[in-house]
């Protein structure tokens, strides 16, 4: 027996921590980033409102924050090693039901189904690896590839917010019917009256050209002068009618004119589009257009996504662009409109997502060690669990302190809650919404590089100074860093640059912020669970860090949509005065360990 023990710790020595590790933290942070960042993008593409988006992705905090509730089970079933494989085998599967989901009709409760069952089953494989870590290492080796294990996780944030959306994004620009360039020019000597609806192109079908969109001409001109605000209401009304008629458009689509006190407004110029053949039945062809190079003066203010379909291919749509009312000299802009199978874009995502997740379960099966102490609990009962988790929750709530604890956890990101699930409906919503306009590849590029470059420095930084110095020292420049990410979009929603320099140099200076102001987040939460179940305990704060994420993500969308960006973002920024007040509960009883 004692040589078969031997063997076996031999074994378990040959495998190398690097041999697992880093895959494991990987395949423990891509599902939460896939649920939390890649659900918001996928939605948003897909038509989904901001309300909708925030509200029913925020629920799926739920499994983070209950999975205290069942980690006992996972001591008493099987082998820790056991749950890491079947969990990654099933979220694989849940990544599949997703991709095979969207091209449904009613896609968004079906992939909501389906990622609640990846959402719970991430959570079990959260408990289960953090728990071999500690099993499958001594105290010393913990300590040496902590943190080997947080840059991984770290890094599978990136992939979810980057490398997947800068693949659905060129997915979505490769596919579909050619782009449509539409050129407008602006000038005092151009017919100051443009408010008529233009004659439908023509068209000459030819059954083997590949489908592609059609405009009545090439450059369309419109004038400078300010027009009767009344007028172009009523020429918008009517344009809006004929799309909604056709069914190019929903009826929550709404115009965003530039009206001012005076009566007055900037000139409009109506753009007919028409597609060059019929598209497959039930097969619908969404045209989303957007500035691609110019002078954002000249903008979008009715047909920006427009939805052509075997009933209405023969009709024609109408986009409408606006003069700024202050614009006084010559100018130009050029649109590009995008019409990539977005559905086949996601799916293909998502499909690649479930094959990662099917080849680390295998991978993971045959590279992870087998430490004597992974094994279930001998003898365990169910009166026992439920008897030693209630104990576990009793010693929890007599800690020194915990009320002002437990506000500190609730509330430290209160604003960054808010924030995170607007962030990418910010990035991709056109100016006139209040958004970025910017497309998916290119919101991902922009997370996927500089963003992530700024989130791992502010992380490594944070470690260092702390360690250097202590949690006590740090809390409060950490805890002020984080009004960086809301002030980088707030200031993002007052000038809706379009400079993808400043827009990459914002995001640097929000990740960083809230990389370095969330080491002290982490830290408080270990130095919190000090003591006997420390484990159990970190569980729970855990449990706690999701709760505050959830609740406020609830009511972003709606508020968002209520207030407008400009508004919300200072609304966010207000907000973080609980951060600061939760901040300074806890700093009062913090040890100064440096």
């Amino acid at each position: 027996m004692r040589n078969k023990s031997r063997n076996k710790m031999q074994e378990n020595k040959k495998v190398s921590p690097w041999a697992w590790i880093p895959s494991l933290y990987l395949m423990e942070g891509l599902p939460y980033a896939a649920v939390m960042t890649v659900s918001l993008i996928m939605y948003k593409r897909m038509g989904v409102s901001n309300t909708d988006i925030a509200l029913y992705t925020s629920l799926l905090y739920l499994p983070w924050v209950i999975k205290p509730l069942w980690s006992p089970f996972i001591d008493m079933l099987k082998t820790k090693r056991w749950w890491i494989v079947v969990m990654q085998l099933l979220i694989g599967a849940g990544f599949a039901g997703i991709a095979f989901s969207i091209p449904l009709p009613f896609f968004f409760q079906a992939t909501l189904v389906f990622f609640w069952i990846m959402a719970f089953s991430s959570a079990t494989h959260d408990i289960a690896a953090d728990g071999f870590y500690m099993l499958g290492l001594d105290s010393n080796r913990q300590s040496l590839y902590v943190g080997v294990r947080n840059t991984f996780y770290r890094i599978a944030t990136a992939l979810g917010q980057g490398i997947l959306v800068i693949l659905a994004g060129f997915l979505e620009s490769s596919t579909g019917a050619e782009p449509l360039k539409i050129n407008i020019s602006a000038s005092p000597d151009f017919a100051q009256s443009t408010l008529f609806i233009p004659q439908q192109p023509e068209i000459q079908y030819d059954e083997n050209e590949k489908i592609r969109f059609i405009t009545d001409c090439e450059t369309y001109n419109i004038g400078t002068e300010q027009i009767n605000a009344d007028s172009a209401k009523r020429f918008l009304a009517e344009i809006r009618a004929l799309n909604l008629k056709n069914g190019f458009i929903s009826e929550e689509t709404q115009n965003a004119a530039v009206i001012d006190n005076s009566g007055k407004t900037g000139n409009l110029v109506a753009v007919a589009v028409r597609l060059s053949g019929n598209p497959d039945e039930n097969k619908e062809i969404a045209l989303n257009t957007s500035l691609n190079r110019g002078d954002k003066s000249i903008s979008i203010v009715q047909g920006e996504r427009l939805t052509f379909n075997a009933n209405n291919c023969g009709k024609t749509a109408y986009i409408v662009f606006q003069a700024d009312p202050k614009l006084n000299s010559a100018s130009s802009a050029e649109y590009r409109g995008l019409s990539g199978n977005i559905p086949l874009a996601w799916s293909i995502t998502f499909f690649v997502l479930a094959g990662t997740f099917v080849f680390f379960s295998f991978y993971h099966r045959i590279m992870l060690p087998k430490p004597d102490s992974d094994r279930p609990r001998a003898n365990l009962k169910a009166q026992n669990i439920l008897g030693d988790f209630a104990a576990t929750f009793v010693s929890f709530f007599k800690k020194p302190h915990v009320l002002a604890a437990l506000f500190f956890m609730l509330t430290y990101r209160f604003s960054e809650a808010q924030l995170l699930k607007l962030i990418y409906p910010f990035l991709l919503d056109s100016k006139e919404a209040g958004g970025l306009g910017l497309t998916t590849g290119q919101a991902g590029f922009v997370y996927g590089t500089l963003g992530i470059i700024g989130l791992t420095i502010g992380g490594i930084i944070g470690g260092i100074v702390v360690a250097k110095g202590s949690l006590k020292k740090w809390l409060w420049p950490m805890a002020l860093s984080m009004l960086l990410t809301v002030a980088a979009f707030l200031y993002l929603s007052f000038t809706q640059t379009g400079n993808m320099l400043i827009i990459n140099a914002c995001v640097f200076i929000e990740q960083f912020g809230y990389g370095f102001g969330f080491t002290a987040y982490t830290l408080y939460l270990i130095y919190f669970s000090r003591g006997g179940q420390k484990t159990a305990h970190y569980a729970i704060c855990t449990g706690f860090m999701a709760l505050g994420m959830m609740i406020p993500g609830l009511f972003a969308g709606w508020l968002q949509e209520l207030l407008g960006y400009n508004r919300f973002f200072i609304w966010v920024l207000l907000c973080s005065a609980l951060p600061i007040l939760g901040t300074w509960s806890i700093y009062r009883h913090i040890e100064d360990e440096s």
